[in-house]
């Protein structure tokens, strides 16, 4: 079982910047791909990006592609989403969740919701024009 914590949301400026974090419960973090995702009201859970659980690989919707960057720190259990340059467009709750990547393939961009085993309780970031 793993618990994920979200932090570092808030209000920020557009063309500012942000980093949000998810913590880890648990002592096979390193074991797992993580990815964040975003939702606004009325609308599906929308991939942001995900990064291999080595964190020798990341990928990113096109969306952010450029502006957002993933990473982590296996040894602090914790991925982090730096937000540059945001856009209101990016006002979102944002999630972070977690796949086991024991037995499947760490190479692969895990994008898709059903693809994640965990998911943190969300974390709302409001960009201002």
């Amino acid at each position: 079982q793993v618990q994920l914590v979200e932090s570092g949301g808030g209000l920020v400026q557009a063309g500012g910047s942000l980093r949000l974090s998810c913590a880890a419960s648990g002592r096979t973090f390193s074991s797992y791909a993580m990815g964040w995702f975003r939702q606004t009201p009325g609308k599906v859970r929308e991939f942001v990006g995900s990064i291999t659980s080595n964190g020798a690989s990341t990928c990113a919707a096109n969306s952010v592609r450029g502006r957002f960057a993933i990473s982590r720190d296996n040894a602090k259990n914790t991925v982090y989403l730096q937000m540059n340059s945001p856009k209101p467009e990016d006002t979102a709750v944002y999630y972070c969740a977690a796949k086991d990547t024991t037995y499947y393939s760490d190479s692969y961009c895990y994008s898709r919701e059903y693809e994640y085993d965990y998911w943190g309780q969300g974390t709302q970031v409001t960009v201002s024009s």
